[in-house]
């Protein structure tokens, strides 16, 4: 999969324009992410030094990103409307917020898997049952209502 990850707020803690403390285990689940196969990209409102800010801290940590801002590393955003091709985002600015990065990596496996609703992907951390049962986010209990309503 082509996973676009925004950087304040997701890789590190909000403090643009500086770069904010590491979000723990982001840099982790990314590195993991990569070693099974995935294509990285980062997509940030950042922009000129400040993206490259981003860029180097992320590659210090041992991260790189395929492109930043774009779809490949030759693409010029300046022609572009800057729609990312990207099966999937990670961004604080979801609906309902960043889920914990676990959980994150556990929805990519199980859609990988081919689990595609929504409660399955999302409860995919490993937990047992009674414990799935007991604690339904946000998300879960999102998904349950639109497999009600037979969207």
């Amino acid at each position: 999969m082509i996973i676009a990850v925004d950087f304040d707020g997701t890789i590190v803690e909000h403090e643009y324009p500086r770069i904010g403390k590491p979000i723990p285990f982001a840099i982790e689940t990314l590195l993991q992410l990569q070693e099974d196969g995935h294509i990285l990209v980062m997509w940030t409102v950042r922009e000129g030094k400040l993206l490259q800010d981003a860029v180097d801290y992320c590659a210090s940590k041992g991260l790189k990103f395929y492109a930043a801002n774009k779809n490949h590393p030759d693409e010029d955003v300046s022609q572009s409307a800057r729609k990312l091709t990207s099966d999937m985002f990670i961004d604080d600015r979801n609906l309902g917020g960043l889920p914990d990065w676990g959980v994150i990596y556990h929805a990519i496996k199980a859609m990988e898997r081919g689990e595609n609703y929504f409660d399955h992907i999302m409860m995919s951390s490993g937990k047992n049952e009674r414990v799935r049962r007991r604690k339904r986010n946000f998300f879960i209990r999102l998904g349950e209502m639109f497999e009600r309503e037979g969207y």
